[in-house]
Parts: C-alpha cells; structure tokens; sequence
C-alpha cells in the first residue's frame, strides 16, 4: 500500500489531526495538512499525481514544526516508513484542537498565493508590455482607491 493510501486510512480515523510521514531524511504531510504546514511555517506546497497536495521538510526542522503545531493546539501523528508505518508519536489537544480553524486560514491564505504566482508566471511568460501596464495601472487606481 503507498504512503497516500495509508494516510488516507489515517485520516478516516483521526480527521483532525496533521499525519506527517518520516521517510529517510524527510517528513512528509499530504492534502488538508499540507496547507496547513505551509501556511505556519511558509514551506512550499508540491501537486503530486492526481492533484494531491503535499508539502516536505527535511528531519532538522522536525522541532520547530512540532513546536508550531503544539503552539496552535493542532493535533498531530508523526508516522514512520522504517516502521512499517506504526506511529511514533502522537499529540491529542483534545476539545482545544485548532485544526479546522487553522485549516480555514491556510486554505484562503495558499489558494490567494497560488493565484498571484500563476499571475506572476503568466506576466513572466507572456512578456507583453501592454498587459503588464494595464495590470500596473490596475494596481495604482487601487492603491488612491485606498489611500483616500
């Protein structure tokens, strides 16, 4: 069975909790999770096959998301590939879980960053100064729209 099909199966069990996977040097967390992982510690969220979200970090960094994850009361299940995928470690806050409302607050925060990067790599590519301009414009009426 892949590592998303096991996560999926955990995920049945525990909706509300982040599963991050350890394979070799890294850790691993897939769909939902990966928002939220990205959003609290800016990592960049990867599509996979089948449109599945997924977002890395290399073992170093293990204690510092551990320590966001408990600092917002986000439950989380660290399981381990070597093995076989029993888990290593577990953390239940309980009726305090933060997971739904973090996940919220990630999902709008990626999807506006996805689409301003789609934009930014649409400026790169198309490289048409009229369009560029027009954007530019765009952006100056909004900002007097604002400031006064």
């Amino acid at each position: 069975m892949g590592i998303i099909n096991i996560v999926k199966n955990v995920k049945e069990i525990h909706k509300e909790y982040v599963i991050l996977v350890r394979v070799g040097n890294f850790f691993n967390c897939y769909g939902r999770d990966s928002y939220i992982i990205s959003y609290l510690l800016n990592y960049k969220i990867n599509i996979l096959a089948d449109n599945v979200y997924n977002c890395s970090f290399p073992k170093s960094a293990y204690n510092k998301v551990i320590s966001r994850l408990e600092e917002n009361k986000i439950n989380y299940i660290i399981l381990d590939k070597r093995n076989n995928y029993d888990v290593d470690e577990k953390c239940d806050n309980k009726n305090l879980n933060k997971y739904n409302y973090i996940y919220q607050k990630a999902k709008k925060n990626i999807s506006t960053k996805m689409r301003i990067e789609k934009i930014y790599n649409y400026l790169l590519q198309c490289n048409n100064e009229e369009i560029i301009f027009e954007v530019e414009k765009t952006i100056n009426e909004r900002r007097k729209i604002q400031s006064n």
